[in-house]
């Protein structure tokens, strides 16, 4: 069993622990105050001085983290402890949540995940050796399930989005995968009569409505379908 906690605390070196918090969520989630506030208040019931959160917004499929980086690179140093309240906030699968947390270990980082109460002790305070073993190995089997439950839990996300997208696509409420539909099917249907009547040729109504082939050809695919009668006058 890895180890991602070590009594790495012990090499403050006369320094004094420094904490910091970190929080970041994709702009389709609610505000960034839900987070903030838990670390907040966990802080203040510890009596604990927080020194500043860091906070980033992700778009889409942008998982580029300014704020984070700032911080790990520039901001913690050996014996800061960072603060986050959950660990999908270190990254987007298990494999990178572990990579960033033996990161950290390295640098001499402690790290308290408040949906991990195993996270929250303090070894170093802990003076039976057998006690701070299984709480350490503990706490390492509670970070591989919950990094697997994370990484569970935004694949289900993605799926249901792809879902989602293709149901909107399929009901012609999507043109291309991501953008809008460029018409509503009923607005079509009122002008592709024009082209059903002669009076306008098809290349004249995809011009005109600003279409491109293969959508123009979707929403002629779903007026026929709708409309099968006009089929004999093609």
């Amino acid at each position: 069993m890895p180890k991602y906690f070590k009594t790495f605390w012990e090499c403050i070196g006369g320094r004094d622990m420094a904490y910091y918090g970190y929080h970041r969520i994709s702009t389709k989630e609610q505000h960034l105050d839900r987070g903030i506030i838990e670390i907040k208040r966990f802080c203040e019931n510890q009596k604990i001085k927080l020194e500043s959160i860091f906070t980033d917004k992700i778009t889409g499929k942008n998982f580029d983290r300014p704020r984070y980086t700032v911080l790990v690179e520039d901001v913690l140093r050996g014996g800061d402890t960072l603060i986050i309240t959950e660990l999908d906030r270190l990254g987007r699968n298990k494999q990178e949540i572990l990579k960033q947390l033996r990161f950290l270990e390295e640098k001499g980082v402690r790290v308290m995940v408040l949906e991990l109460p195993t996270t929250l002790f303090d070894l170093s305070q802990m003076e039976n050796n057998l006690a701070k073993m299984m709480i350490e190995t503990i706490n390492n089997m509670m970070i591989e399930l919950y990094a697997s439950m994370a990484q569970a839990e935004m694949e289900k996300k993605e799926k249901r989005q792809k879902e989602g997208m293709e149901a909107k696509r399929l009901r012609g409420e999507w043109d291309e995968v991501g953008r809008p539909r460029a018409i509503e099917q009923e607005k079509f249907n009122q002008e592709f009569m024009r082209v059903v009547q002669k009076k306008v040729t098809p290349t004249q109504l995809q011009r005109e409505l600003g279409l491109t082939s293969s959508t123009y050809y979707r929403y002629r695919k779903n007026f026929y379908e709708n409309f099968p009668e006009f089929l004999q006058s093609v």
